[in-house]
């Protein structure tokens, strides 16, 4: 990774702070800056997020019990939520059309549709990263967004079934066989030590996760999640996930990076973000 990406960084970042903002919307600015500077996304870079979004993921799980998130509450509201935002996306987005965007005029309700979908769905990152840092992870209301993002990747696996026609792999079936192999799991992370060995074992645990769903045709991230859940009543799951802190903060700097660097938003497409940020207050229902 280039240099100049750490130093932007490290500088939108420290501003942020003391602005006595989130990091994060430091890095978000600092992508933007890059993309207006001529810098471009890479692998390097791309790679980095990938791994940062992965073990965050994988840390998560780790703090979570997956009886509380089969829980009626959690399961249906996390369901009911996500049904209602991705109406109420679609019926915006086809207003919008009618009605104030000029260049969406003729969308049909299949459009809006598609593109409600896609804004009705979360940043796991952001939603995630927020709840962990404020210690709300395992709350009432910090179970439940994590069931709603686990519900958006489930519905977006469904999604791509239909739009592209793209099945998971039949082989995806045999991934319930990970919860019978819950015990030698939690042996492998017992054996593994307090030293280095300990992240070393974090990492073969949420990447090869990654790759075995994203290999049956499923979102790895939703992988890596899973793993850490099925580690999560292991007692030394705390320890791992503070061993991979440090990591999984640094990584995620590239995913933000990332954002900005794909490419600066214009000036139409910030004023229909500014309207449909109406609707947020409709997220907190």
């Amino acid at each position: 990774m280039d240099i100049m990406f750490l130093l932007v960084a490290f500088g939108f970042g420290l501003i942020a702070k003391y602005c006595k903002l989130p990091p994060l919307i430091g890095f978000l600015i600092a992508g933007f800056f890059l993309n207006a500077l001529g810098y471009s996304n890479n692998e390097t870079l791309q790679a980095i997020a990938n791994m940062g979004i992965t073990i965050m993921l994988f840390t998560i799980g780790l703090k979570l019990n997956i009886k509380d998130l089969l829980k009626r509450e959690i399961l249906l509201g996390s369901i009911a939520h996500s049904c209602m935002w991705i109406a109420l996306c679609s019926a915006a987005v086809f207003a919008l059309g009618l009605f104030v965007a000029t260049s969406w005029f003729n969308l049909t309700w299949y459009t809006a549709v598609l593109i409600g979908f896609a804004f009705s769905f979360s940043s796991t990152v952001c939603v995630v990263k927020i709840l962990d840092e404020a210690g709300e992870i395992k709350t009432r209301h910090g179970k439940l967004a994590i069931g709603i993002l686990v519900m958006q990747d489930i519905f977006a696996v469904l999604f791509l079934v239909v739009a592209t026609g793209k099945i998971p792999s039949p082989w995806a079936a045999l991934l319930v066989l990970l919860i019978p192999t819950r015990p030698l799991l939690q042996r492998l992370l017992s054996g593994s030590g307090h030293g280095e060995m300990l992240p070393l074992t974090g990492f073969i645990f949420a990447l090869g996760s990654y790759h075995l769903f994203e290999l049956v045709g499923i979102k790895g991230d939703l992988g890596a999640l899973i793993a850490g859940v099925l580690l999560a009543s292991q007692a030394k799951s705390t320890e791992l996930s503070k061993s991979l802190m440090a990591f999984k903060d640094l990584f995620l700097i590239g995913f933000f990076l990332t954002i900005g660097l794909t490419a600066l938003p214009s000036i139409e497409l910030v004023s229909i973000a500014l309207i449909l940020c109406l609707l947020l207050p409709l997220k907190f229902l």
